[in-house]
């Protein structure tokens, strides 16, 4: 078992409390770390370090610091197999899945590097004689980067990322689920060279760390990836120093199939977008919408995609599609769905229960006979489970499809560009994937509405979360 090291200030340390919190392999419920719990003086240390480093940060010309983030990427790379072999054990992930992340996690810091000669302003005609109006960005300051459990390394890169090219400086608390893959990045910044205070990492409790982050006026924006329950408490302690926040939270993506639409292609996209991460990703298909033309054609395909799912420890067995989920009371979570569900009216076409009694595995799941105002369909689900709805009219699934509190990603399959276009201008998500799987680029805006969130990430728009704006008038007093 490892003893993992928080990282404040340029060195690497245990936490005040002397106490420690066992993570847990998912897939074999056994203990393979512990990571230091975190106290209220660790986070204000780390605080105090970020504040102290970040001014010398700013005016640290941009280019420069993208030599920083290259040089993160590098040691991504340098250290690939072991963040790969991490993410697997702690979090549960696949083979295909872990290697993505890390991978993209490198590029990522290469693509937000990219970046340093393209923070611009502008200059803007002024109302009066000899004088001039420039709009500068300029770094916020400090930030507080609250992490997930579903993709725990690469969200490292998407708040860092984009902090550090416009020059602000963050603290980061990784999920007290898979910490380990942070920590270890930890020893990647210490390597690089990287400024001490720059980058901090302090583990422990959400409702001690992140509350107190969130809550401290050290803080000038808290950037969160989590539940709307996590969300919701971020910004009632972000508001008592009116903190910016920024926020990606649930989501219930809905999957639209009209009768035109290419079906077996459409049936690997939308498992896919299922499967993927364990059915653990916020913007996964979580209700699929199939035309009465179509339904039971359809739900046959997707039937025997969804039976041929093979789960598995991903450390054991490299060709498996599912792993586990992340931790018991997720298992509980979508058991407890699936039963209301039942309860409720619908029918199990596969799936429908746990694999093995060991470790959280879940079975890719159907679910027919589903209806508009079930359970299932309006509460995240968050596990590989797919609730089928019989539509008829287009304007009746656009409804269905907006008629939920969550806004973040959704898709339609069908070959009409008409259709296509009708349903996307319409649907109310932040993310509309039209005939393919759902999987954000990293120069897109990833952003939903609704209690899906507030702002957003990736992209030249991502960068804007952590600039503000400073309006300068300069007036010569030259007269014509």
């Amino acid at each position: 078992m490892k003893d993992l090291k928080m990282y404040i200030n340029g060195r690497f340390c245990e936490s005040r409390s002397r106490k420690w919190i066992d993570v847990l392999n998912p897939s074999t419920e056994e203990v393979i770390s512990r990571q230091p719990e975190g106290t209220i003086e660790d986070v204000n240390e780390a605080l105090d370090a970020a504040k102290a480093a970040q001014k010398a940060w700013a005016k640290t010309p941009a280019v420069e610091r993208a030599a920083y983030l290259k040089k993160l990427a590098a040691g991504i790379r340098n250290r690939r197999e072991e963040f790969i072999d991490i993410i697997m054990r702690e979090q549960g992930k696949t083979l295909g899945w872990a290697t993505t992340e890390v991978d993209v996690t490198a590029e990522y810091f290469d693509y937000m590097a990219s970046f340093a000669r393209h923070i611009e302003g502008e200059i803007i005609p002024s109302d009066r004689r000899g004088e001039t109006i420039f709009l500068t960005k300029k770094p916020i300051g400090v930030v507080a980067g609250i992490l997930p459990w579903n993709f725990p390394f690469f969200l490292i890169a998407r708040k860092a990322g984009a902090a550090l090219i416009a020059g602000c400086t963050i603290v980061i608390k990784p999920s007290q689920l898979t910490p380990e893959n942070c920590t270890v990045f930890g020893e990647v910044v210490a390597e690089s060279g990287l400024p001490a205070g720059v980058i901090n990492i302090v583990t422990g409790k959400g409702s001690v760390i992140g509350n107190e982050m969130a809550g401290s006026p050290k803080i000038d924006i808290v950037s969160v990836t989590g539940s709307v329950g996590a969300g919701e408490s971020i910004m009632r302690a972000a508001s008592r120093n009116i903190t910016k926040v920024s926020l990606e939270l649930g989501g219930k993506a809905p999957a639209i199939v009209f009768p035109d639409a290419d079906l077996e292609a459409t049936a690997q996209w939308i498992v896919d977008s299922r499967i993927g991460n364990n059915g653990q990703i916020c913007n996964n298909a979580e209700r699929v919408y199939i035309h009465k033309d179509i339904k039971a054609q359809f739900t046959d395909i997707l039937v025997k995609k969804m039976q041929a799912v093979k789960v598995g420890d991903p450390c054991v067995d490299h060709s498996v599609d599912m792993g586990p989920l992340v931790e018991q009371r997720a298992l509980e979570s979508v058991t407890a769905k699936v039963n209301h569900a039942i309860e409720q009216g619908a029918k199990v076409l596969c799936g429908g229960h746990r694999v093995g009694d060991k470790g959280y595995f879940y079975a890719a799941t159907v679910l027919d006979n589903c209806t508009q105002d079930m359970d299932i369909i309006h509460e995240e689900t968050f596990g590989p489970v797919l609730p089928l709805v019989e539509f008829s009219d287009i304007d009746q699934v656009i409804a269905w499809a907006n008629d939920v509190e969550y806004g973040l990603a959704s898709s339609v399959f069908t070959k009409d560009i008409d259709t296509a276009a009708k349903v996307a201008r319409n649907l109310e998500f932040g993310e509309t994937y039209i005939n393919r799987e759902h999987f954000e680029a990293m120069q897109g805006f990833h952003a939903g509405v609704k209690k899906s969130g507030i702002g957003g990430a990736d992209g030249k728009h991502g960068i804007d979360e952590y600039l503000v704006t400073h309006v300068t008038y300069l007036d010569t007093h030259y007269d014509e």
